[in-house]
């Protein structure tokens, strides 16, 4: 199957939308298929480009912001667009923007089948602009323009959870919807088969870990505020692994914590390769995520296979408390008081986290992409299908 990715940019690091892109080319390309790429410039590694390349496209005034949250735009090239398109067998776009509503004008003049992957809320856009978060109606009408230009006109949308689903329905989406997680690279867990010998000392610091961007909705403040009200914050070791826009405002609010003594430990702050956060994770006693607007949230998902017991926050906008396996690894979204409650049973329960612990390596062998690649190959199959029988 010859299968075209369109995005603004493949190589971008800091996003995951890129990064799940890239894995899906991966696994595409070892299953046999022909995989080529649409996309602006690799600044990384200029010597790896895509098919097509576009060129960059910077925004007035608002261009630091987007680069801060690690997205990049490219500027529409028809001519080699249409190149593009036609070579395909199906086009399969990433994201709902510009070059995306301009390759699916092509596409059906071409009469050629159109899939997309839905990997961002409008909120992770406003959430950037700070209180335009809270425009609900601005949210409602950015998801209204992308529904009319990009996903209504796909044949097959994926959705890579069900809460995903779920506010697709309610904005009456044409396209058929198909949940497909992104999936996860089949890393071995690496978590030893047994605890280490003072797991059940008393003296031992808790190893508790947050993996993931420094950015509003990600929301590590909860759990900041969530050792004010643990038993066991004297003895949490606290380690934030990530990077991003207000990584300076979560060390000054942890470095307080141990300043005032709430903590007795003073927070860890890394940035690891994927050979680290594996490494953290399975030395990790618990991994939380707090996020408030998650289409997945594939960096707990992958502290999961390494064993990590989650603590999840569960909204109206993040898919990712889906993944939990009871009530006690999930909590309700910005609730620090709740998040504490399942920090400290969790915390008192050695034996039982343990055993979780692998649960969740088991429950995780479930989201391999090698099965996600495989649904997606079918659904790109069906679209093929419902075009030629249409013609």
């Amino acid at each position: 199957m010859k299968i075209l990715f369109v995005l603004n940019n493949l190589y971008t690091t800091g996003n995951g939308l890129a990064a799940s892109a890239r894995r899906t080319v991966k696994y595409l390309r070892a299953a046999g298929h022909e995989v080529r790429i649409v996309s602006g410039p690799n600044h990384q590694n200029p010597a790896e480009k895509p098919d097509y390349l576009l060129e960059d496209y910077k925004f007035p005034i608002v261009q630091p912001i987007i680069k801060s949250q690690g997205y990049g735009f490219s500027q529409s090239n028809l001519p080699l667009m249409e190149e593009a398109a036609k070579w395909a067998d199906v086009v399969h776009i990433e994201e709902p923007f510009v070059i995306e509503d301009r390759m699916i004008k092509i596409c059906e003049r071409l009469g050629k089948p159109i899939t997309a992957t839905y990997h961002l809320h409008p909120e992770n856009i406003t959430n950037s602009l700070g209180p335009l978060v809270h425009w609900k109606g601005l949210n409602r009408k950015i998801l209204t323009s992308w529904r009319d230009l990009t996903f209504n006109h796909c044949d097959y949308v994926q959705c890579p959870t069900e809460n995903v689903l779920d506010r697709l329905r309610r904005y009456h989406i044409q396209a058929r919807c198909e949940v497909i997680s992104n999936g996860l690279v089949p890393d071995a867990c690496i978590r030893p088969e047994t605890p280490p010998a003072d797991y059940e000392s008393p003296e031992r610091p808790f190893h508790v870990v947050y993996i993931g961007r420094f950015s509003r909705e990600k929301d590590q403040p909860t759990l900041l505020e969530a050792m004010k009200h643990s038993q066991y914050a004297k003895r949490i070791q606290l380690h934030f692994a990530g990077l991003g826009p207000t990584t300076r405002k979560i060390k000054r609010m942890a470095h307080h914590l141990y300043k005032d003594g709430v903590l007795a430990y003073d927070p860890i702050f890394t940035f690891e390769n994927r050979g680290g956060l594996r490494k953290l994770a399975a030395s990790a006693d618990l991994c939380i995520h707090c996020a408030t607007i998650e289409v997945e949230g594939l960096s707990i998902m992958e502290a999961m296979q390494q064993g990590a017991v989650p603590v999840i926050a569960q909204g109206r906008y993040s898919g990712t408390s889906q993944f939990a396996l009871d009530r006690r690894s999930i909590f309700p979204e910005q609730n620090p008081e709740a998040l504490a409650q399942r920090i400290d049973y969790w915390l008192s329960h050695p034996k039982e986290r343990w055993e979780m612990g692998w649960k969740y390596v088991r429950h995780m062998e479930e989201y391999d992409i090698r099965k996600s690649v495989e649904q997606l190959v079918q659904m790109f199959q069906k679209a093929i299908d419902s075009k030629q029988n249409k013609q």
